[in-house]
């Protein structure tokens, strides 16, 4: 009988430390968990899971996440890591063997993502899955910065591309109800904003450990983000009447976006100069912070401020984004302001040059960048029929990536003089401003009332 008792009390007696056990345990799990469903909900709020939009967030903090740890590893070993006059050097061949060629087959990533309307996922998959392997490849050079590692890194560029051209093809397909195109994107993009944000300081601890380790971070980011990708709705995959547009006008029979008017053209050349103005300052400023920081301020903590200010414009700006649409407020002349404030803004830094306005350009910059992007979006979802939408949204992006490596090839050229860097860069603004600020207001003072618009949907 004691023998037979005996099982028993070992189990009543172990019985509160098991439960002790699981106390613990949720306890530590509970941190995680608890921000997992935080990020879950915030993802997922008004009609976003339901739709599939949740996802996409997700999968976009992730692909973002993963870029920022490549950059903080190329960075490192093409930048920081040597003397001024040979980063400069070393920047300006990573331009020539990786944006040099990008230039030329950014034009033909969108036609052919368009062959393969019905393969979305596997697209952003195979993006994935790409980058994921070239990390990788990179790890093994990153630390010596050999030649070998700027191949790899234009197949990143061109992968990111891919990427960012079929996301953008996406969202119109996973709206909730009642939820405009412009707030979609600035959902998206904000995501993708604090993702790399909470990404970068983690990246460069792993830099700490060794140059590979930020590109082992960024392996396992795409790894995720490509089971993600696989994971999306299957009405991604839908392309139902859709067919592809063009930049240019090829004739009466072929929709493009001249066809829809001017307000798409004027907003694409003023978020043109806007792009060109982001590449000319990331490259121009780093080394001109580098070589005279700001005042009583370390190279690395004076491109940090800069940098900090321009991400928080940005941040402000694509939340703001909906805000702005939701009040009324005509694309045409947010991006006509945005343009016009920056522009002053530039060529007050130019005659007033010091590390205060130098900041204050990055943010504002950042913040009109933003506006004016998320402006484009919605006259593209306004004036661009639905049949060819998508494949507009993915000729704007090219080349707007492409007006951003112009800008930065610039910078690279430019001697390191802040006063006429400043000069440049609102030259680049004043005639982004010339060619399209006047249009858009024209365009804006001719649109319908709500009446006249939708007749002319009609129409």
């Amino acid at each position: 009988m004691a023998a037979a008792r005996s099982p028993a009390r070992s189990e009543d007696h172990a019985g509160p430390l098991r439960r002790a056990g699981r106390r613990v345990g949720r306890a530590l799990h509970l941190p995680f968990t608890g921000t997992a469903k935080g990020i879950r909900k915030a993802t997922h709020a008004h009609g976003a899971g339901e739709s599939g939009l949740g996802k996409l967030i997700e999968l976009h903090a992730v692909n973002g996440a993963g870029d920022v740890m490549i950059t903080v590893a190329l960075a490192s070993t093409v930048f920081f890591s040597v003397p001024t006059d040979e980063a400069r050097g070393r920047v300006a061949l990573y331009l020539a063997v990786t944006m040099a060629p990008f230039t030329l087959l950014a034009p033909v990533i969108g036609p052919l993502l368009d062959r393969i309307p019905h393969g979305r996922r596997a697209a952003m998959a195979g993006a994935m899955l790409t980058r994921a392997v070239l990390a990788i490849t990179m790890s093994a050079a990153v630390a010596t910065g050999g030649i070998q590692m700027y191949p790899a890194a234009l197949g990143v560029l061109v992968a990111s591309k891919a990427y960012g051209v079929v996301r953008s093809a996406v969202v119109p397909r996973l709206l909730p109800p009642n939820f405009s195109l412009v707030k979609a994107n600035s959902r998206v993009t904000l995501a993708g904003l604090l993702a790399t944000g909470i990404a970068a300081p983690i990246g460069a601890g792993l830099q700490i450990l060794g140059p590979p380790y930020p590109l082992y971070g960024a392996c396992v980011l795409f790894l995720l983000g490509a089971f993600w990708a696989l994971r999306m709705p299957p009405k991604v995959d839908s392309a139902k009447g859709e067919r592809r547009a063009h930049l240019l006008t090829h004739g009466e029979r072929k929709p493009s976006l001249r066809t829809v008017g001017p307000s798409v053209l004027h907003g694409l050349e003023a978020n043109a100069a806007q792009r060109m103005l982001s590449g000319f300052l990331i490259f121009f400023l780093a080394f001109l912070l580098r070589e005279h920081p700001l005042s009583g301020q370390s190279a690395a903590v004076s491109l940090g401020i800069v940098g900090v200010a321009a991400g928080v414009g940005n941040a402000c700006g694509t939340a703001a984004g909906s805000l702005l649409r939701d009040r009324g407020h005509g694309p045409e002349v947010i991006i006509a302001t945005m343009i016009s404030v920056v522009c002053a803004t530039a060529i007050c830094t130019a005659i007033f040059f010091g590390g205060a306005m130098v900041a204050v350009l990055g943010a504002v910059a950042g913040l009109t960048q933003a506006l004016s992007k998320l402006s484009l979006d919605a006259l593209i979802q306004r004036d661009v029929p639905e049949v060819v939408r998508t494949s507009a949204f993915a000729r704007s992006e090219t080349a707007l990536q492409m007006a951003w490596v112009v800008g930065g090839a610039i910078g690279i050229v430019l001697p390191l003089n802040g006063t006429l860097g400043m000069a440049v860069a609102a030259a680049i603004l004043g005639l982004g401003a010339l060619l399209s600020v006047r249009g858009l207001l024209a365009a804006a003072r001719r649109r319908p009332g709500p009446k006249g618009r939708s007749k002319a949907r009609v129409a």
